[in-house]
């Protein structure tokens, strides 16, 4: 069994579910604030796009590869980012779907951060286990 792939809490498995779920609603918000809540244009936007690449790691995320977990960790930033220029810019109903592209953004993080953090101190507490 290759202990990258292994999952041996429920609290990681939580946290996996926790990452995919938000990656989904943060996936989803994307393309419904572009296209049908408040697009910049009427009719929808191109900037949907934006929702493409939260796609790429999804499957990462289903298979539990650790390397997936720790780069969405950086890239959702930029997300977050977007989120808080167009909340601090963008007219009203813009600016509340931009906060919670925001919250998503952060919940994501912690998601990620969590699961990385208990997978590896679950991996190193079963070496110790292996060993004594």
């Amino acid at each position: 069994m290759n202990p990258s792939n292994t999952e041996p809490g429920s609290d990681v498995a939580a946290t996996r579910w926790w990452a995919v779920g938000s990656l989904l609603a943060l996936m989803l918000l994307c393309v419904a604030w572009e296209l049908w809540l408040a697009p910049l244009r009427p009719g929808g936007s191109w900037l949907a796009l934006k929702a493409l690449p939260l796609c790429l790691p999804l499957a990462g995320l289903l298979k539990r590869r650790m390397y997936t977990y720790r780069w969405v960790s950086l890239v959702v930033w930029l997300y977050f980012t977007e989120g808080v220029v167009r909340a601090w810019s963008d007219p009203a109903p813009s600016r509340w779907l931009a906060l919670a592209e925001v919250a998503l953004c952060l919940s994501l993080f912690v998601a990620c951060t969590l699961h990385v953090r208990w997978r590896q101190r679950a991996v190193k507490a079963s070496a110790l286990g292996a060993a004594g």
